[in-house]
């Protein structure tokens, strides 16, 4: 049995510190972003500045709190945990009001909270206590079907809160069953049918199916004339068709008519600058307009005089660009991948494969948020609405990301031990 003389035993004070030096840079950024000369405290409540510093100081309070319990106790109360979590998205659903089309937010006089920031921690509490029990393999269909529920479980009631952009975060957890043993035929499969689902927004269905049967054929032709070859490729082929086919009805069914037309722009099947555009192609210019080393803190014109909507949460990134340059935004995507990089590293130096497949899930949250939200920035992904880790402005993801992240420093200092 453990004992602990400190709750800062084996705490592994780099990762800390990376995390703090995020959100202070965060904090920043979001200064600089809404920055008001009528309105320069920094303590000034009423700009986002003064309220994420709130958010601030309450999330390293969580932290320490995070830390001061026992870390048996995440791994023992990790199915109540998630099951809390789901009750609650439940009560969303009931009670939310409608804000800009989506039901998310659970409100209490002027203070608001978005669970499903919090339901991608569950998860992968709930995933690793079961991926980390006794006898359960991943090359057992059995498990494959149970930690595929876990995950679309969450995902499934973010998506009828009509919140797509973090329902598809969940996504990010294959790489984590991948990591555990899935086939990695999964993530070929995965990435043939997003590419499919962009052919078949830019290629009549007619066209596309004609070459992918046509495909088919060539591949009877160049194979072996066997039966069990001839049932691999028809069933590949129908597959294939299936999910071209189902495309219009998720396109049309699932995406907000802004996210549509955001991907259509980005696709290039629609040009408007001014309209679903507008937002990456003013985030495109801040972030150019910064050159090498940047125009300097509060002195970008794109920040200052407010042309790209949502700076200080979804385009935080583009603050960085146009004040602090390439060079500013080379730093802090090495901070985010030195970050990424030591949560691997903790993650294979464990004896409990609990915490190592915990930590496998803020890793894989942690690396879609990044892409995604710098993506949106410089206009290589559709803009849905998912914040920069640490960076955006925002109560609920900050202490979110700090929860997600603070049991894992938690659970790695028990690492010369196994929790279950």
């Amino acid at each position: 049995m453990r004992t602990q003389k400190s709750i800062f035993d084996n705490i592994d004070w780099l990762l800390v510190l990376m995390y703090l030096v995020l959100i202070l840079l965060g904090w920043v950024n979001i200064y600089a972003a809404v920055f008001n000369e009528e309105h320069s405290s920094i303590f000034d409540m009423s700009q986002n500045y003064g309220r994420q510093l709130l958010w601030i100081g309450t999330s390293v309070l969580i932290g320490l709190a995070i830390l001061v319990i026992d870390g048996k106790f995440y791994a023992a109360f990790s199915y109540p945990i998630y099951i809390v979590i789901m009750l609650i998205l439940v009560v969303v659903l009931v009670i939310a009001r409608d804000v800009q089309g989506a039901r998310s937010w659970i409100e209490i006089g002027s203070f608001k909270l978005q669970p499903s920031e919090f339901a991608k921690f569950a998860t992968s509490m709930a995933l690793a206590k079961y991926l980390s029990t006794l006898g359960i393999r991943m090359e057992d269909m059995k498990t494959k079907i149970y930690a595929a529920l876990l995950i679309l479980l969450p995902m499934a009631m973010v998506l009828l809160q009509n919140d797509t952009g973090s329902a598809l975060v969940f996504i990010s957890f294959i790489f984590v069953l991948y990591r555990e043993g899935l086939s990695q035929n999964v993530l070929i499969f995965g990435f043939f049918t997003g590419v499919l689902f962009v052919l078949s927004l830019m290629v009549p269905n007619a066209i596309l199916l004609g070459i992918l049967y046509g495909l088919g054929f060539i591949a009877w032709l160049l194979m072996r004339k066997t039966r069990k070859n001839f049932v691999a490729i028809l069933i590949i082929t129908l597959l294939c068709s299936t999910i071209v086919l189902s495309v219009d009805y998720a396109y049309t069914r699932l995406l907000q008519p802004h996210q549509r037309e955001r991907i259509e722009v980005l696709l290039g099947k629609r040009s408007d600058p001014k309209g679903a555009g507008y937002n990456v192609n003013q985030s495109l210019i801040a972030i150019g307009s910064g050159g090498l080393t940047g125009k300097g803190f509060l002195q970008g014109t794109q920040t200052k005089y407010d042309f790209v909507p949502e700076q200080s949460t979804d385009f935080i990134f583009c603050t960085v660009g146009e004040e602090w340059g390439f060079a500013g935004t080379t730093v802090v995507l090495l901070l985010f991948l030195g970050l990424l990089y030591r949560i691997v590293f903790i993650a294979e130096r464990q004896r409990s494969t609990y915490t190592r497949i915990y930590a496998y899930g803020v890793a894989s949250v942690l690396f879609f948020h990044l892409m995604i939200n710098v993506g949106m920035a410089i206009g290589l992904a559709p803009v849905i609405g998912i914040p920069l880790p640490f960076f955006s402005y925002g109560g609920s993801s900050l202490w979110s990301f700090t929860v997600l992240l603070f049991v894992l420093i938690k659970l790695d200092s028990y690492r010369m031990y196994i929790l279950r």
